[in-house]
């Protein structure tokens, strides 16, 4: 048997603690995986519109840059992805720019952090090369 002080009672205490820190450490670590998720998301648009205007810039299609960004951003499903090339194929020419957009919507799962960020999260990757 334990010996206890003048009225003191501490039974509870351990599981009040437990509840406390348990709380911010399951907040951290669910921020932790959010975040993880839109910096995915986030540098797989980029490489993918970097690749798209790689591929543009060497005066292939449309469909050939939207081919290559949709390869790129295999991890992302394709109707998620939004694909903008400017200029429009007629109006390029060597030695100007084209510029190769990726969006992607990354849809939040942790309810706390919708409260925080937009969500949809909106992640866009831009990119712009000199056309060969």
């Amino acid at each position: 048997m334990t010996q206890r002080f003048w009225g003191r009672d501490d039974r509870g205490q351990a599981l009040v603690e437990l509840a406390l820190v348990l709380t911010i450490l399951l907040t951290l670590l669910l921020g932790t995986v959010e975040f993880g998720r839109i910096g995915h998301a986030y540098l797989t648009v980029l490489h993918a519109s970097r690749e798209g205007a790689r591929v543009g810039a060497l005066g292939y299609e449309d469909k050939d840059i939207t081919a290559r960004v949709r390869a790129a951003a295999a991890s992302i499903p394709d109707e998620e992805l939004s694909i903008q090339v400017l200029p429009d194929k007629g109006q390029r020419f060597i030695g100007e720019h084209i510029e190769v957009s990726v969006s992607h919507d990354v849809h939040l799962v942790v309810p706390f952090f919708s409260g925080i960020l937009p969500d949809p999260f909106p992640v866009i990757g831009r990119t712009t090369m000199r056309i060969e």
